[in-house]
């Protein structure tokens, strides 16, 4: 990385530990016996997180969504990752976003002027119920308040 150049908005996962699972094998092992004019896929990326995505486009609420998404675009490996967040139309927009399965973080959206707005400024981390009790469930990095009830 250069001196003056920003750090990507992701980061690549662990994926050695024992027991996480971020979707991979299977790919070629299934196939390689039976059919050699198909290899590994090429291009398959596994075990990124975009978590620091996240937490940029949340701390970017306020301004103006053409510099914000231009600077997020630059940062990443692709940009459909921005969209799981914002929505540019206020009727598509959701007040909250699961991620994964237990990180929530606040729907945003582009209003008529351009601006990034959260969708629902009222939800947080006191006012939404873990999906499970197994995991630890955050909204926006916070850990939820409730406990899970069954």
């Amino acid at each position: 990385m250069k001196k003056f150049e920003k750090k990507p908005l992701y980061r690549k996962v662990n994926t050695r530990t024992h027991g996480v699972h971020h979707c991979h094998g299977g790919d070629y092992r299934e196939s390689r016996r039976k059919d050699t004019a198909f290899g590994m896929r090429k291009g398959v990326r596994r075990g990124l997180d975009y978590t620091p995505l996240f937490k940029f486009l949340l701390s970017k609420v306020g301004n103006e969504w053409d510099v914000v998404f231009s600077e997020a675009a630059s940062r990443l490996d692709k940009k459909e990752p921005i969209y799981w967040l914002v929505s540019l139309e206020v009727d598509s927009a959701q007040d909250y976003v699961r991620l994964g399965e237990s990180s929530y973080y606040n729907g945003l959206y582009v209003d008529e002027l351009g601006i990034l707005k959260v969708t629902n400024p009222e939800v947080n981390e006191s006012t939404l119920r873990p999906f499970c009790k197994c995991c630890t469930h955050t909204f926006n990095g916070i850990v939820f308040e409730q406990e899970y009830v069954e």
